[in-house]
């Protein structure tokens, strides 16, 4: 079981030890000046009472001397002055009484004489007092007073005024705590409350205010420097983790571009051998047919007709790898001319016209009536121009429609080619711009090709200071 703890402000904490310290200040006091004030009582109470029973006994000795009561009981009647004095008696020596006094309306019994040589005896609110009269060595007799002993009395009046005295001790130190902790609470409440600010907000530039010059005023000036060196090494951790969240983002995109440069490059090399050997299998039974002798005239035909075929295809495989690796080193150079755009791409389709009846395409031109003059370089334009029109030819199904179309807009020269192929998911769009980057990574895909066509066709746009863009 886990308990929670008690909270307190320091204000009635403060209050508490306060006015703690005064009830028991107060009550120590008050304990001892009862003590004092009791013994005090039952001293001056005694002696006045001794006093007086000696006064009696000096004015009552004739009396016993001379066997006189009457004069006995006035000199006992004098005590009527005295209405604390309940009753007195004179005492003969064989202890007989021989005179008495009681005071007026009081049914008081005439005190008896103390045992031994005791001089007085406290019974509850009465006090006894016996004093022996002597005349020289001769013992005359003994005087007893009985008086009111109001101790009870005197204890529950000071008891009342103890307790009007606490009241108002607390409430003027309850009055003093509530002054005193303006200057000493203040400050520390400050501080608490910067601090829950800065447990809330995580804001470390806060400071608490120094108002005095004690112990206090130190507290804050600690307080305010800890914070001060928190912030500083909150910033430095956040600027380390934000420095090591980058380098871990920019490791694991290196990470993540090394594989995938791996595995383009491990793909590249398994579709240039198959692009190679493709070719040159043709090329081979070409020769074989060559060889014989002699070989038929038409066989002869078919077999050039094949060479010359494989072998473009070859050549157009280097020449788009060494396009690629001068542009990548920064060797490509455009020559350009004015140039008008219709020419440029008839002569694109003029490249492309084998592959385009070989598959059986219907291409359809939507041309501009006025000329598009460029300064471009023709030859790269219209290598961009049949790199696409190659790759539609090659995704598209057998004997669809292609369509180019050409226009301006703003200012700037636009070519669209449409094909009915069947599409590119939405993640590969911008992906097939990328070197080596194939859609269909099987080798034995139907369609041929390096993944280097459209790479190549976008860099050499962008040298011309244009774009290309794919949708599906």
């Amino acid at each position: 079981m886990t308990l929670a703890p008690v909270t307190r402000s320091i204000r009635r904490k403060l209050m508490l030890a306060m006015l703690t310290t005064t009830v028991v200040a107060l009550a120590v006091a008050a304990v001892a000046m009862m003590i004092y004030d009791t013994r005090t009582y039952e001293r001056s109470w005694t002696q006045d009472l001794t006093t007086q029973a000696e006064l009696l006994a000096r004015a009552s000795a004739p009396a016993l001397a001379f066997d006189d009561p009457d004069a006995a009981r006035k000199n006992l009647e004098l005590l009527r002055v005295r209405p604390a004095i309940l009753a007195a008696a004179l005492y003969r020596p064989n202890g007989t009484l021989f005179a008495e006094y009681r005071s007026a309306g009081s049914d008081e019994t005439p005190p008896s004489p103390l045992a031994g040589t005791r001089e007085y005896r406290i019974d509850g609110n009465r006090i006894v007092i016996s004093h022996t009269i002597r005349e020289a060595d001769d013992v005359l007799g003994a005087i007893v007073i009985s008086a009111r002993y109001e101790l009870a009395q005197r204890v529950s009046d000071y008891l009342w005024l103890l307790a009007i005295v606490m009241v108002a001790a607390l409430v003027a130190a309850a009055l003093t705590s509530l002054a005193l902790q303006a200057a000493i609470t203040r400050p520390i409440l400050a501080v608490a409350q910067i601090a829950r600010r800065v447990i809330g907000q995580r804001d470390f530039s806060l400071r608490a205010e120094r108002t005095t010059d004690d112990e206090v005023g130190q507290l804050v000036v600690a307080f305010n420097d800890m914070l001060a060196e928190v912030g500083r090494r909150q910033d430095a951790l956040e600027a380390s983790n934000l420095s090591l969240e980058r380098e871990m983002t920019e490791r694991r995109t290196a990470e993540e571009a090394l594989r995938a440069a791996d595995q383009r490059k491990d793909e590249f090399l398994a579709t240039l051998a198959h692009e190679l050997r493709n070719p040159l299998a043709p090329l081979r039974n070409a020769l074989e047919i060559l060889r014989r002798s002699p070989p038929r005239e038409e066989q002869a035909v078919a077999a050039r007709e094949m060479m010359h075929r494989q072998l473009a295809q070859m050549v157009r495989l280097v020449d788009d790898l060494l396009d690629v690796s001068r542009i990548n080193v920064g060797k490509l150079t455009l020559r350009t001319e004015r140039v008008e755009l219709t020419a440029i791409i008839r002569n694109s389709i003029e490249i492309v016209r084998t592959l385009l009846d070989a598959g059986g395409h219907r291409l359809e031109l939507h041309l501009p009536a006025t000329p598009i003059h460029l300064d471009a370089d023709p030859t790269r334009l219209a290598q961009v121009f049949s790199n696409v029109l190659n790759n539609a030819a090659k995704y598209s199904p057998a004997g669809t429609l292609i369509t180019l179309t050409a226009a301006v807009d703003g200012g700037e020269a636009v070519v669209s080619v449409r094909d009915q192929g069947l599409g590119i998911a939405p993640d590969m769009l911008e992906a097939i711009f990328g070197m080596f980057t194939q859609v269909d990574r099987s080798l034995e895909r139907t369609t041929a090709g390096l993944g280097v066509g459209l790479a190549l066709a976008r860099r050499l746009v962008a040298l011309h200071g244009g774009t290309i863009v794919a949708r599906s």
